[in-house]
């Protein structure tokens, strides 16, 4: 009997999101990347398809019980799935925003370690938990009521545990206060409105609270206030009072605000109060502990003279070089798994970094590489690992080093799916799939399947700029001023001084971990960047939900509501999916779901709004002959000129998706959630609603993050356009085209961690070219 082939992983008619019924058949134990311009269809294809059914597959092996307690998964769009294998999704998801949250808690390294100095530490100072800056220590004692033999006897219990957390702070290692010199200008009266925070001016009813309060005598500067003073209008207990014939409650401007504004979401803040939190929250090292989060006995217990705290402040470079020189055979297994985990670290292109830093700072790309280090001992084979752009955030020079890892991964007999831009990354593969051949509804379809060599002589957009070179400028611009860094230490700076020019296009380059982001966003407080005008966008995703599109993101619907309600004479919450114009049997979501318990759900299109999300009375309402819905539906590119006619002519609304058009997502439709969206069409969004900012200097991480080769072209177009009309671009870059077509380069390095942290060449790229560093090598192999 012939045997079945198990050699591929075959999909039959997928449709998920905007794929078109595609079919192809992917080799198994072979590395296969895939590629297309952003919004192709890749992420659909591997991640919403392949990888979700696998792991779906997987949750139903479970009881019931279990299914019910784990994420709920759909099943995806697609006919069927053939030869699927245990998937392993290693994404660009960061590792949390908890506070408590380290590299070395997030890798499981700090456990190891928590063991490690309970077992040799000396003097002994507890268990594991005692060096847990996540445990607090606590005791107690009391009585308990017990029912023996019918009667109630009172029992003596104590409690007693000893954790490590440092009192001072919680285990966060900062203390967190509030600039008094944003509250209030210390030379004015209260009669002469001096607060600054949001809704504190005169009048107002958070003004009346203290200028009425009797407390003050409200003619005397607050800088001649009395200590007692002070302390009424700053620190006051809550107490009842009568203000203006209401009972209120009086209480100090500082917890006040504490409660009222600073303990919200930033997410959920309105503008101009997260710009007031920015400039008056300030945080501070705890002196107690001085930053190591950890109590005095947990940091007094020590190895060979190191405490725990010593430790995970080390590089792990460092720190591995440490666990190496541990002898003692008691403990042997822990020192080798603990050994074996470190050398990963190093190996992945992270022994830069130091256990105690906190994982919410680490960038996609450095996320990535930490979840890779756990599957790089697996004993496990033919499992299928999914990676999503593991070249994010990696110089040429540490690319070569990722490459390596994902064919060790390859070789140990697993299949490897890449979704990749990078041609550094293209060229290892063992077979190409290309998707397009555009974005969005322009995509979708596969447009070529075969080896590297074929795809270059292939005439997809892939195949004609895998090859890509660029030129160096012959002439650059000439600055306008400079940002100047002075005496910056921010991580591993040593000391450094610097000018940015301004008028530029200039790009802050280096290998990861050599001092880029200290450079520039360590050296600018948001003091400075509301002084001097600096608007940051960074690779923070921005949060949506199924309900968040581009059009509420960018602020479009709000002049596109003001419109349509001005054009019919009624309120522009008609015009909104989620207040009153919505759907009353949907709720404005456009779909029904009907959750089936352990089996999957059912979402189905609403029938009586059929999809549009609006109440029937909303869509009889028009502006230029559409309706909201049908405005919602059109392409960017469409909209753009929808908003420009006469009849139609919203300048705002056209201004936005101008922006929206510049970087490249003329093809999006307005309406289209945002958690559909993948992660380099999320980045361009971010970058076009700062577009119109006024902010003169524009500070960018990455911007090439999830661009296609051909994507990158467009994105240096608009970079020129920015600088021509006046902004000053100061860009952190890996990308050798961007790079090659900067004005001026600042090279940090020349390595990582405490190996860098130097400003190694400033210059133009021509100059660059000539010298000898990392950057100037692979910079001098890419230009024609």
């Amino acid at each position: 009997m012939q045997p079945d082939n198990h050699d591929e992983i075959r999909v039959h008619n997928a449709r998920e999101n905007n794929l078109k019924g595609i079919s192809l058949a992917i080799p198994k134990r072979r590395l296969t990347v895939f590629t297309g311009v952003s919004g192709s269809g890749k992420s659909s294809l591997v991640f919403d398809t392949i990888a979700a059914e696998s792991q779906r597959m997987i949750n139903e092996t479970y009881s019931a019980f279990l299914q019910s307690l784990m994420p709920h998964l759909d099943r995806p769009d697609v006919e069927a799935l053939e030869g699927l294998t245990t998937a392993i999704i290693v994404d660009q998801e960061r590792l949390g925003d908890n506070p408590r949250s380290t590299v070395g808690t997030a890798t499981d390294v700090y456990a190891s370690l928590r063991i490690l100095f309970s077992r040799l530490g000396q003097p002994y100072y507890g268990p594991p938990q005692a060096f847990s800056f996540n445990v607090a220590s606590a005791s107690g004692s009391g009585a308990l009521t017990v029912e023996k033999a019918g009667q109630s006897v009172a029992v003596k219990r104590s409690f007693s545990r000893t954790g490590g957390m440092c009192p001072r702070c919680d285990g966060l290692g900062r203390i967190k206060d509030i600039d008094v010199n944003e509250l209030y200008e210390s030379e004015l009266s209260l009669a002469q409105d001096p607060f600054r925070a949001p809704g504190y001016k005169k009048g107002g009813w958070n003004y009346r609270l203290y200028a009425e309060s009797g407390f003050f005598d409200i003619n005397k500067p607050i800088k001649d206030y009395s200590k007692r003073e002070l302390h009424n209008l700053l620190y006051h207990e809550p107490e009842r009072r009568e203000i203006a014939g209401i009972n209120m409650t009086y209480e100090g401007i500082i917890p006040r605000i504490q409660k009222s504004l600073l303990a919200k979401d930033p997410e959920a803040m309105q503008v101009h109060v997260r710009k007031f939190a920015d400039r008056a929250v300030t945080f501070s090292i705890c002196p107690e502990c001085g930053g190591s989060r950890l109590s005095e006995g947990a940091r007094s217990s020590k190895i060979d003279g190191v405490s725990i705290a010593d430790v995970t402040a080390m590089q792990v470079s460092d720190l591995a070089k440490w666990v190496a020189q541990v002898n003692e055979p008691s403990v042997a297994p822990l020192l080798n798994a603990l050994t074996d985990t470190l050398t990963d670290f190093v190996e992945i292109g992270l022994g830069y970094l130091s256990l105690n830093r906190p994982a919410a700072t680490l960038s996609g790309g450095e996320a990535q590489r930490a979840k890779m280090i756990r599957h790089l001992g697996s004993a496990l084979t033919d499992v299928t690992y999914v990676f999503d752009e593991p070249t994010i955030g990696l110089h040429p020079h540490d690319i070569d080093r990722m490459n390596k890892l994902l064919l060790k991964l390859r070789d140990k007999g697993n299949t490897v799916l890449v979704v990749e831009h990078k041609p550094e990354t293209i060229a290892i593969a063992d077979h190409v799939v290309d998707l397009g051949p555009g974005a969005g509804r322009a995509g979708g379809e596969i447009c070529f399947e075969g080896t590297v060599e074929e795809l270059r002589h292939s005439d997809t957009l892939t195949g004609r700029h895998l090859e890509d070179k660029v030129a160096l400028k012959n002439d650059v611009r000439s600055p306008k001023g400079a940002l100047e860094i002075r005496g910056a230490t921010t991580n591993n700076l040593k000391n450094v001084d610097v000018d940015v020019p301004l008028g530029l296009l200039t790009v802050i380059t280096g290998v990861a971990g050599s001092g880029k982001s200290s450079l520039i966003h360590g050296s600018i407080s948001p003091r400075r960047a509301a002084e001097e005008g600096i608007v940051a966008v960074d690779q923070t995703p921005i949060k949506g939900s199924n309900r968040s599109n581009a059009a509420t993101y960018t602020g479009l619907l709000e002049p596109v509501r003001k419109a349509f309600a001005k054009e019919n004479g009624v309120k522009p919450a008609l015009f909104s999916s989620n207040s009153e114009g919505a759907c009353p049997e949907c709720k404005g979501t456009g779909t029904i779901y009907t959750p089936l318990g352990v089996m999957s759900g059912v979402t189905t299109t609403c029938e009586v709004c059929e999809g549009r999300r609006f109440d029937a009375s909303v869509l009889e309402y028009t502006l230029g002959g559409r309706n909201i819905s049908e405005v919602l539906e059109m392409p960017v590119g469409e909209a753009h000129d929808f908003f420009g006619r006469p009849e139609s002519k919203v300048p705002p609304a056209k201004t936005i998706l101008g922006h929206l058009v510049d970087v490249g997502l003329g093809y999006l439709s307005l309406g289209q959630p945002l958690t559909t969206l993948s992660g380099g069409e999320r980045q361009r969004i971010k970058l076009a609603s700062h577009l119109g900012q006024k902010g003169g200097i524009i500070v960018l991480d990455e911007p090439t993050v999830g661009l296609h080769l051909a994507d990158v072209r467009q994105l240096l177009s608009l970079l020129d356009s920015m600088v021509d009309a006046g902004k000053s671009l100061i860009v952190l870059e890996h990308h050798l085209a961007v790079i090659a077509h900067a004005d001026w380069v600042i090279d940090m390095g020349p390595g990582a961690g405490h190996d860098g942290g130097k400003v190694i060449f400033s210059g133009t790229p021509r100059d660059l070219v000539r010298g000898d560093g990392l950057t100037a090598r692979y910079l001098a192999r890419y230009i024609q």
